[in-house]
């Protein structure tokens, strides 16, 4: 019966915590995203061998990742998304037909890199391996193209990236999903890159419109040059 309970809670902390993890994420707020993480550890450890579970938790340590890089705090980007590659290859072992799974690890291994350019070789392959098996798995995900793209948008064009394909990519992502935030945000960061301001603040302005809570977005925003 304890054991039981025990799953029940479980269960129940990882449902109320995830919508509260995307906040986190978009006020930047560490400390309730750490909350946040700590809460699905003990999902995830309360049920092992539940798939679902380990995603969840390297879901919550991706945003951990991506804000302390939004933050320029590498030491901690590589600290959350080391620990998220464990629970996302704990959820790739229990079911490797999820392309999500490979799509998390993927994006995982990715925020290694450039938190940590020595063990680049390692992880940029991981991430790259992963996100196509994603999009092997699953060619309609948004998400699996997004992931796509930003791998491709970090890959030198010498080693077979670049912005164009980055854009193209991303391009998909929204075509897939139109009302994508994250899709509509880094389309606008692969603009800026490409230096095509006018197409960046459009991106980044439909960006806000769908989640105008997303602190990241509006710093972009207010970093591009109007023209």
């Amino acid at each position: 019966m304890r054991q039981v309970l025990v799953f029940f809670l479980a269960f129940q902390i990882a449902a109320a915590t995830l919508p509260e993890a995307r906040s986190a994420r978009d006020k930047q707020d560490r400390a309730a995203l750490e909350k946040v993480v700590q809460g699905l550890q003990s999902a995830a450890a309360a049920k092992p061998n539940d798939d679902a579970a380990h995603y969840r938790l390297a879901l919550a340590q991706s945003y951990l990742a991506e804000i302390s890089l939004e933050l320029r705090q590498k030491n901690e980007a590589r600290n959350a998304a080391v620990a998220g590659i464990k629970a996302a290859e704990k959820a790739v072992e229990l079911k490797p037909s999820v392309g999500e799974y490979h799509r998390i690890l993927g994006t995982l291994c990715g925020q290694v890199v450039p938190a940590n350019v020595l063990a680049g070789l390692k992880y940029a392959r991981c991430a790259m391996d992963s996100v196509n098996k994603s999009v092997e798995l699953n060619p309609k995900s948004a998400d699996a193209w997004l992931s796509h793209g930003v791998g491709n948008y970090y890959l030198p064009a010498q080693f077979g990236g670049g912005v164009p394909l980055a854009i193209e990519d991303i391009k998909k992502a929204v075509a897939l999903d139109p009302k994508s935030a994250d899709a509509w945000m880094w389309l606008g960061v692969a603009y800026r890159k490409a230096n095509n301001n006018t197409e960046a603040r459009k991106a980044l302005e439909k960006s806000l419109q769908l989640n105008p809570k997303r602190v990241w977005t509006k710093e972009l925003l207010d970093k591009t040059p109007q023209s």
